[in-house]
């Protein structure tokens, strides 16, 4: 056995436990869910709670809800990572090593602290919503409505859209603007043939892992609303561990849904990047 082959057998074995643990705890779990989904206590193997979901406009608007909530979050989060981490590459000082530390602990700050943060600054009585009302900006404002989770997403997505997208830029190098400056293109012609092609492929990376993480959010909401906001991982939560009913299998039902949602949402995301991919070529 000659050494290139004792390399490759080395690499597998090195592999061994992770496909053990990708097995156990990723496929598996996946193949439970998706056979307990065809599965009812009345009529066995069936699409009859699939049929429940897509007929039932309570678990509709639960899907609606959550496609929103995910996709207005992610677009106004990369936006606003997007801005804040060219910013912080065109700042050289400690600042930006300050506020890149800042958004890695934010981005794990969620959950509990996270809503009780938002309801002491947004509540009904929250100190920006009555100074906003005394100013007379705002007549009301409901944090537990769709606007307020969108709100409270999108704070929880710009520290990972920051972290995500600040090396994206360092692809992009300052002699191509100051040769398209030479040429005679302006800043919106730089970036809308050079800046933009190129970070391309990093902005639908980061808004597909954006809209996963607001799709699979269930600690935050459900702290906020105590699970009475109609999204689906409130849904599925419910249906496995409520007070009222218990249904395993609907739950599974949902979560495949989820899961398809994201696929979509992946393979849309692979498309678009080989057609970024030929058109910057």
């Amino acid at each position: 056995m000659n050494a290139l082959t004792r390399g490759k057998w080395l690499a597998l074995l090195c592999l061994l436990p992770f496909a053990l643990f990708f097995i156990v705890f990723e496929i598996a779990p996946l193949v439970w869910v998706l056979i307990s989904s065809l599965q009812t206590e009345e009529s066995g193997w069936s699409l009859e709670n699939f049929t429940r979901i897509f007929t039932s406009k309570f678990y509709r608007q639960a899907v609606q809800f959550s496609l929103e909530i995910s996709f207005y979050s992610s677009i106004f989060g990369i936006i606003i990572a997007t801005l804040g981490s060219y910013s912080l590459r065109r700042v050289d000082s400690p600042l930006r090593n300050f506020v890149t530390a800042f958004a890695n602990m934010t981005s794990n700050f969620a959950g509990v602290p996270l809503a009780f943060a938002f309801i002491i600054l947004l509540g009904f009585n929250g100190s920006i919503t009555l100074m906003l009302k005394q100013a007379g900006i705002i007549e009301d404002f409901n944090l537990y409505s769709k606007t307020g989770l969108i709100i409270l997403y999108t704070y929880f997505q710009i520290p990972l859209g920051v972290l995500l997208l600040y090396p994206a830029f360092d692809a992009l190098r300052e002699d191509w603007r100051e040769s398209a400056a030479l040429l005679g293109a302006n800043g919106w012609q730089f970036w809308r043939h050079i800046g933009l092609p190129v970070l391309t492929p990093a902005l639908l990376g980061t808004f597909v892992i954006l809209l996963a993480n607001a799709l699979g959010a269930y600690a935050t909401v459900y702290a906020l609303t105590t699970g009475n906001f109609n999204v689906l991982p409130i849904r599925i939560a419910g249906l496995v561990s409520g007070d009222v009913s218990l249904d395993p299998n609907m739950a599974s039902a949902l979560a495949v849904v989820l899961v398809a949602l994201m696929t979509v949402v992946t393979v849309v995301h692979q498309l678009l990047l080989k057609r970024s991919y030929h058109v910057s070529r």
